[in-house]
């Protein structure tokens, strides 16, 4: 089994920053790819940012200059920096991973809980 646990979300003003969290663990052999998604109010899901397992990072065009992704790859973990938040960034966030069982091998998707992100005045 593999689990994904976030943390780090909350309620910011506008302007303000948070910093999420996600660790990966269980049966790990390894892992590639990883990235949080949001979930709005309006049920819609978007891909915020990936890393890439090349190293290489994907942002969607909304959070881009304002959002880092970065990773510890010795602890399988996957951070997300939120900067200059606008209530336009309320949501769950998720996290996804790709990792291979210790067990068979194979690759699976797993998605964590997420963490409540609120960006109001």
């Amino acid at each position: 089994q593999v689990q994904l646990v976030e943390s780090g979300g909350g309620l910011v003003k506008p302007g303000g920053s948070l910093r999420l969290s996600c660790v990966a663990s269980g049966s790990i052999a390894g892992i590639n790819d990883m990235a949080w998604y949001r979930q709005t109010p309006g049920n819609r899901r978007e891909l915020v940012a990936r890393w890439h397992s090349g190293g290489t990072t994907t942002y969607a065009d909304s959070v881009k200059g304002r959002f880092t992704i970065s990773r510890e790859n010795a602890e399988n973990t996957v951070y997300l920096l939120m900067n200059s938040l606008s209530p336009e960034d309320t949501g769950v966030y998720r996290c996804n991973a790709n990792v291979r069982s210790v067990y068979d091998s194979i690759w699976r998707n797993y998605w964590g809980q997420g963490t409540q992100v609120t960006v109001s005045s």
